[in-house]
């Protein structure tokens, strides 16, 4: 039997916490959080350094888990979502990656869900880990999105079934 597919993430602050580091994919051209899937004999601490170290550049260290979001369906898995800070290095696009940049709390650019509920999670700094529902990753949003952006929810989809167009 398998074990159920999780995913990691890394949310990376400025010193003063008023800017937050997103990538922008190769794959799906989208700004998002540095992250992806738990490989195998890892934990998810060490999945988020490596997610972040790999679509970054820089070198994290883990400041808390922030919290575990939980699969409502098919196109979601179980996330683990740290807190880390940058502990050396500098910003670097990779094969996965298209730019990374700081972005203002106040003016981050247009993500797909969950990501902004993530991001405001993680600046609320909550004393205890979070554990709850992923929000805003439906069937229904993915049928908006087709409509609105069908390009974007194709490579989306491409991805899903383990094609990747990393241009």
């Amino acid at each position: 039997m398998q074990a159920e597919k999780q995913a990691v993430y890394g949310i990376v602050f400025n010193e003063d916490r008023t800017q937050v580091l997103l990538v922008k994919r190769r794959d799906i051209p989208v700004w998002v959080l540095p992250g992806g899937g738990l490989e195998r004999g890892e934990n998810p601490e060490q999945g988020a350094l490596r997610e972040v170290h790999e679509e970054t550049g820089y070198e994290p260290s883990i400041v808390r888990k922030v919290a575990e979001y939980l699969p409502v369906n098919k196109m979601t898995q179980l996330s683990h979502v740290y807190e880390c800070r940058i502990a050396k290095g500098s910003a670097k696009i990779g094969a996965e990656t298209r730019d990374v940049s700081f972005f203002p709390l106040t003016q981050l650019p247009k993500m797909p869900p969950p990501y902004e509920g993530w991001i405001r999670d993680a600046a609320a700094d909550h004393p205890a880990l979070l554990r709850k529902k992923i929000e805003g990753v439906n069937y229904w949003v993915l049928l908006k999105l087709l409509a609105q952006h069908p390009i974007l929810v194709g490579r989306y989809l491409l991805t899903k079934l383990g094609i990747h167009i990393n241009r």
